[in-house]
């Protein structure tokens, strides 16, 4: 590898996405193939120098669940930058904070972020090719037998903690990939704190199909001497967190909403009403976490349900900065709504379908111009890998309950695939674990118009070959609209919002 830049370190990091055949055949395993990937990647661990108990100096918080995972990491990363070196905070006990998520949106190093930013293009390229040549140089080890390096995820996840080690962060919110007991982030011994967002039915290869099996994942980061937080779950759900944190002899609360939030005392910088509940929970998170490190001042989650709020718990919900999850982003000029967010599971989409009903019902303008046309209201979506359709049904059953009204939701649904620009590519967009044939042939797109054709045969429906075309389509659609805002919803899928985002900024 002759260059060593940022764009030499994503071409690298690349090559180690698994490709479709092998992510068919994971799922197809189901959970043998997952057992290994603790072993596994406490040995990828020593091959770059470092024992699990290094791990133990990021004080780290974890993160499992089906929905709001990453929301609720970026509430807890937004509170806990209120508490570093400032004129407020003049003796802090804070100076770096961690924030590990997945996926990520446009660029591969938002993953790892420190201080809520992602690490920049520089030291991204350094930590990468530090656990690269760690990895070549550990593989010539007689005693070493598997794979030279460790796939994607596994592999982004050793370069944040080793990244994360060398700047000294005093604190990192590290959110699991899939699962729990099994996920490769499930290496940490003795978080300060864990916690579980609220549960529901995704990756059931991997995880079983039911509500109770998925718990019995999640609930493996539960760790000893661990508080465990978790919002109101389904009741055989609960029943096994229960279960799970007394078999790891863990304590588990169930975190309620805050009142401040949920009586809106508090506009939080993520809109949507489920959002509180992530918020509510990061509340309680972040809290027991300061008190762990010696901020004694902050109340007791524990003894206290719903603690009175610091200011500096309320700043931190009313600036975090999520893009991509209930985003609102308006074109200039132009007369489009940008309504962005990333929910790809049943439940998510779901929830992405309360909230842009929320959004249409609080807008003042008029559906209709003086001659009685109807305003168009447009969907763009796709979702490459998990059942399109069955998400696309929901979407409507969602926003017509939501709604109340005989009227279809959408005066146009445009499906694409997640290919961004029509000329040249990103690589940090660059995903080859879907069905390549699908991909070229649109498949899954023609399938979807043609569920969306049946479900709404008021709408007019296409089909396109990338984002850009359909930003491109809305546009073109809005236009005769001139004078009055045009409402857009896109959805279905982090990929397909990654991508939308990096046409609208284009």
């Amino acid at each position: 590898m002759e260059e060593r830049n940022y764009s030499a370190a994503v071409a690298a990091l690349n090559t180690l996405q698994s490709n479709f055949s092998v992510v068919d055949a994971i799922r197809k395993s189901g959970k043998k193939m997952n057992e290994q990937a603790i072993p596994e990647m406490i040995e990828w661990c020593r091959r770059i120098g470092y024992k699990v108990s290094d791990l133990d100096k990021l004080n780290i918080i974890h993160i499992a669940g089906t929905k709001g995972k990453g929301s609720t990491s970026a509430f807890i990363s937004s509170i806990l930058s209120q508490y570093l070196p400032s004129p407020q905070q003049q003796n802090p006990k804070l100076h770096k904070v961690g924030l590990y998520t997945s996926p990520h949106l446009r660029f591969v190093r938002e993953r790892i972020r420190i201080n809520n930013e992602p690490i920049s293009e520089e030291l991204f390229t350094k930590y990468f090719f530090e656990v690269w040549d760690r990895l070549d140089k550990t593989s010539e080890d007689p005693s070493h037998t598997g794979a030279e390096k460790p796939v994607y995820f596994r592999y982004l996840t050793l370069m944040a903690l080793h990244a994360y080690l060398e700047e000294s962060v005093d604190s990192a919110v590290i959110e699991c990939g899939i699962g729990g007991e099994y996920d490769s982030t499930n290496i940490i011994s003795s978080p300060t704190v864990t916690a579980l967002t609220s549960l529901g039915i995704d990756h059931v290869a991997m995880l079983g199909s039911t509500l109770p099996e998925i718990a019995w994942h999640k609930a493996g980061i539960f760790k000893p001497g661990s508080i465990a937080f978790t919002v109101p779950q389904n009741e055989e759900a609960l029943k096994v967190l229960k279960d799970r944190a007394a078999e790891r002899q863990a304590s588990l609360m169930v975190v309620e909403r805050h009142p401040d939030l949920e009586l809106n005392k508090i506009k939080l910088g993520l809109a949507a009403d489920f959002q509180k509940t992530n918020a509510s929970l990061a509340i309680a998170v972040a809290a027991a976490h300061l008190r762990a490190l010696g901020h004694s001042d902050v109340p007791d989650p524990v003894t206290t349900p719903h603690i009175t709020l610091p200011a500096e718990f309320i700043r931190g919900l009313e600036q975090v900065n999520w893009p991509g999850r209930c985003e609102v982003r308006h074109d200039a000029p132009g007369n489009i709504a940008w309504h962005i967010d990333g929910g790809h599971t049943l439940d998510s989409i779901e929830m992405s379908g309360r909230w842009f009903a929320e959004q249409i019902s609080a807008s003042p303008i008029p559906s209709t111009n003086e001659g009685g046309s109807r305003k168009p209201r447009i969907l763009i979506f796709n979702q490459q890998t998990r059942d399109a359709s069955a998400l696309a049904r929901a979407l409507y059953t969602t926003l017509q309950s939501s709604l109340s009204t005989s009227t279809s939701p959408f005066t146009h649904a445009i499906f694409t695939t997640n290919q961004t620009f029509n000329e040249g590519f990103k690589p940090d967009l660059v995903s080859i674990n879907t069905n390549k044939a699908d991909v070229d042939t649109l498949a899954v797109q023609r399938a979807l118009a043609t569920t969306w054709s049946e479900i709404d045969p008021s709408a007019e429906v296409s089909v396109v070959k990338t984002i850009e075309e359909a930003v491109a389509k809305s546009r073109k659609i809005a236009a005769s609209w001139e004078r009055s805002e045009v409402m857009v919803l896109i959805a279905g899928s982090l990929h397909l919002v990654g991508g939308a985002l990096d046409v609208l900024e284009s």
